[in-house]
């Protein structure tokens, strides 16, 4: 079997962890909405498919990378889908209780503590370090050494525009991912969870387009929500 890359390996615990708590979070809906007898093996089930997709994650440069971090958060609900699809559950059904499931585990932090990491992600200094890294993975240097890893461009608003600042992905780690392990169908679903994880941080994402769907790049618009609208709803 495939080993864990070292960098995964370290952060094992804490992965496995979240994992157990969102099958704990996402039981209830697992019995009203799939009809599955056994949640119990279902809840096994998903361990041990996590287990395979942790030796799959691909290695994009660690804690240097900032997209390092969206494959340890969001790679597990792979491992959710592909358990749930063999099963017979349908992929929007899937993604429902994903995204629930995602949303109430988001939301167990402290309010004020997703608020400060939001202000972070949407300060001058994170804008700095997402244009460093934009601008480096368009390069054939890193694209060669990470070739899983995302592309993207970082985006200035213009006078008519309402939001702060963009992304614009020109390649996906996750479709690559998928594109390897069969797993196109269920892309829609991981796609969905960025609406839930930026609005618990009290940021809105504005998203026409995806990659997963067919597009030529995914289209990140970012603002702040107004502080009434901050409680990830």
């Amino acid at each position: 079997m495939a080993e864990i890359h070292p960098f995964y390996q370290t952060h094992r615990h804490a992965m496995e962890a979240a994992m157990r708590e969102r099958i704990d979070l996402a039981e209830a809906m697992l019995r009203e909405r799939t009809h599955l007898s056994d949640v119990d093996a279902i809840r096994q089930e998903v361990m041990d498919e996590f287990q395979i997709v942790l030796t799959q994650m691909p290695y994009v440069g660690g804690a240097a990378s900032r997209m390092s971090d969206f494959f340890m958060r969001l790679t597990g609900f792979m491992a959710i889908s592909r358990v749930l699809r063999r099963h017979g559950v349908p992929v929007p059904v899937i993604g429902e209780i994903e995204r629930e499931t995602y949303k109430a585990q988001l939301l167990r932090a402290p309010e004020a503590e997703r608020l400060a990491a939001g202000r972070q992600f949407m300060s001058r200094e994170n804008q700095a370090l997402m244009r460093e890294q934009a601008a480096r993975s368009v390069t054939q240097a890193h694209q060669a050494e990470f070739p899983e890893d995302f592309v993207y461009d970082f985006v200035e608003p213009g006078p008519q525009d309402t939001f702060e600042f963009g992304i614009d992905y020109k390649a996906c780690g996750f479709c690559k991912l998928a594109a390897c392990h069969g797993d196109k169908e269920i892309l829609p679903n991981i796609c969905g969870l960025d609406f839930v994880a930026y609005a618990a941080r009290g940021i809105r994402l504005e998203r026409t387009q995806t990659l997963a769907g067919g597009a030529t790049h995914c289209n990140f618009r970012f603002s702040r929500l107004p502080s009434n609208a901050k409680t990830g709803s």
